[in-house]
């Protein structure tokens, strides 16, 4: 009955000319009226509008490279099980696959959308001016995330979709349960994934006084994450690995300290994650003795399994990600905001 309500009022007040944007801000709260207006400028930004068709065109071109290739998985009478997980994951080599892409243009993504989301403001003086208002602090920090969050989803849910339906045009029926909701699980942990690099971003934003220092910040990380980390793990553990001829325990400790080292990585972290989603033969993403392996029944896992499989990889994603936010929150609400006189 509110929410009829609500609609009436609305529809009368388009009718009798009143402003559309007075009339939300007099309903919502300070809160939502300032997440709307940050939603409403990333939807208006050039830079965000460039880099959501780069993402669509890398998508499509994913896209087109896993039909072919699951044309060729049909015509050669396969069986076709998890036919839409593979058109996440699989690809003819013409070009990366969609999961690829993802992992690689989410974090550009992600600092995008966060590396000017303070100090733009306050180099506009608009920041102070905002702050005068009688809203508390942190509305506007939080504003800014929920508001980037807020796209994301809607970007990464409306790509997930868009493969699902060129899968169901090409498949003739749709998804199955499990199928369905692997998919969802996954874009929701792409959401936390790009969430990271905009909460750090946004930490950038606030220590920094010049979007450009910010966003230099933003991709030196994720280019040290990328690339020169794991250049870094290679050296330090070259000088530990062990002969051939060691004993498999040795071999063991060893692959494990290697795979303890590049947990840090919130790449690596979302690369097993989306793993052990979109392949449910997947059982575990670490090391195995023999031991472990000998006995084991090859088949798919479900949801569940798939989920405790990769438990503290999807612990450390989010507590890296709330991590970002708290130093940010924490600069934020201890720093002096003067006005530019």
């Amino acid at each position: 009955m509110k929410g009829n309500r609500f609609l009436k009022i609305f529809k009368n007040a388009k009718k009798n000319g009143i402003a559309d944007d007075a009339f939300v801000h007099q309903k919502l709260s300070p809160f939502w009226v300032m997440v709307r207006k940050e939603i409403a400028d990333h939807f208006h930004s050039w830079r965000s509008l460039i880099l959501f068709g780069i993402i669509l065109l890398t998508t499509v071109g994913a896209l087109y490279a896993s039909l072919i290739d699951a044309r060729e998985v049909f015509s050669a009478k396969s069986d076709g099980s998890f036919f839409f997980l593979k058109l996440f994951t699989q690809s003819d080599g013409t070009l990366p696959s969609f999961f690829v892409f993802i992992s690689f243009l989410g974090p550009l993504l992600g600092i995008s959308l966060g590396f000017d989301a303070v100090n733009s403001e306050q180099n506009r003086g608009t920041l102070s001016r905002i702050l005068a208002q009688p809203v508390p602090r942190d509305y506007l920090l939080n504003a800014k995330f929920v508001a980037g969050v807020l796209v994301v989803a809607l970007m990464f849910f409306s790509l997930s979709f868009l493969v699902i339906g060129a899968g169901l045009f090409v498949l003739g029926h749709p998804p199955t349960a499990e199928e369905f909701m692997r998919i969802i699980v996954y874009t929701l942990f792409s959401v936390v994934y790009v969430a990271f690099w905009l909460n750090l971003s946004v930490f950038f934003s606030v220590k920094f006084r010049q979007p450009a220092t910010s966003a230099l910040s933003g991709i030196a990380v994720w280019l040290f994450f990328t690339i020169f980390y794991p250049m870094i793990v290679n050296l330090i553990t070259k000088g530990f690995e062990p002969s051939k001829f060691a004993p498999p325990q040795m071999v063991y400790f060893y692959q494990k300290i290697k795979f303890a080292l590049v947990q840090v990585m919130p790449n690596e972290l979302f690369s097993e994650v989306t793993s052990a989603l979109l392949v449910p033969t997947v059982r575990s993403v670490g090391p195995l003795t023999t031991e472990q392996v000998s006995g084991a029944i090859p088949g798919d896992l479900p949801l569940g399994q798939s989920l405790m499989v990769v438990w503290p990889q999807i612990t450390g994603l989010l507590a890296l990600t709330l991590l970002c936010f708290l130093f940010a929150y924490l600069v934020f609400m201890r720093r002096e905001i003067r006005s530019r006189g």
